[in-house]
């Protein structure tokens, strides 16, 4: 089987789950993706060289938080935590020299890039009215427009650099056709999911292009420095978890505050 043919399979397969999961009701939501945030944890705990064991045990007890109702999950605090240490994990994009990586701080990149992003993602599509899988929905076509037409403009029209030392291949009007795709994008969804109002469908998609965009390059970051080309393997293909949903997973908890705020 050609590299080809297998890496169309595995995205088809990883599509038709993640949309039939996210629409069937909110349990297979929740159970797919727990089972994505403990792969994810495996992954991270490779790429820092911290505990597998250590990393795939808290996310277990991250899963078992998130099903059990006796007593309901700090998300506020959590997402506001998740921010800070993301942006934190984003100032390193802007200097050359070796990040810390003690233990503490190790630990401290784990809770937020993997346990606090999946944890913010999996309370999107909840409103006062209940589950809203719509909101999931929309969210993964803004990202794949963005990400389609990133690359269609960058590779078209893209001349300048956007961050040439980590991702070599991104451009400021690759960048930016993502957004304005993703804007349009939104119009669109806006006229079909009506769980957001158009103001916070537009927030969305500008806040998926330039967040999206840096999430992605803070994964490609942790991959260079750990010096490996994929998260893992579970996609042939395509790679790990974390390589499919870097962008998604980052752009969570700028989206979840955004929509407590609109």
């Amino acid at each position: 089987m050609s590299e080809t043919v297998k890496r169309a399979i595995s995205g088809i397969v990883y599509i038709v789950l993640l949309i039939s999961a996210t629409l069937y009701d909110a349990l297979t939501f929740k159970i797919l993706f727990s089972f994505f945030m403990v792969v994810a944890a495996y992954e991270f705990s490779r790429l820092i060289q911290l505990s597998k064991y250590f990393c795939v045990g808290i996310s277990l007890l991250a899963v078992g938080a998130l099903f059990q109702s006796v007593v309901p999950l700090p998300i506020n605090a959590l997402v506001i935590a998740t921010f800070l240490i993301l942006l934190a994990i984003t100032a390193e994009l802007f200097t050359t020299r070796k990040p810390n990586r003690s233990l503490p701080i190790k630990v401290i990149l784990f809770l937020g890039y993997v346990i606090g992003t999946f944890l913010a993602f999996l309370h999107l599509p909840y409103t006062a009215e209940g589950y809203q899988p719509q909101i999931v929905i929309g969210i993964l076509i803004l990202v794949w427009t963005n990400d389609t037409f990133a690359y269609i403009v960058g590779k078209k029209f893209g001349k300048h650099k956007l961050f040439e030392r980590i991702s070599p291949k991104k451009t400021i009007e690759g960048l930016l056709g993502g957004i304005v795709f993703a804007i349009i994008a939104s119009l669109v969804l806006n006229q079909f999911f009506t769980s957001l109002n158009v103001y916070i469908w537009i927030a969305s998609a500008i806040f998926v292009g330039l967040f999206g965009t840096l999430g992605d390059l803070v994964e490609s970051h942790f991959k260079r420095e750990a010096g490996v080309k994929d998260s893992g393997t579970i996609m042939p293909g395509h790679g790990g978890i974390l390589d499919r949903l870097d962008s998604i997973l980052f752009i969570s908890p700028f989206l979840y505050i955004i929509f407590q705020i609109l």
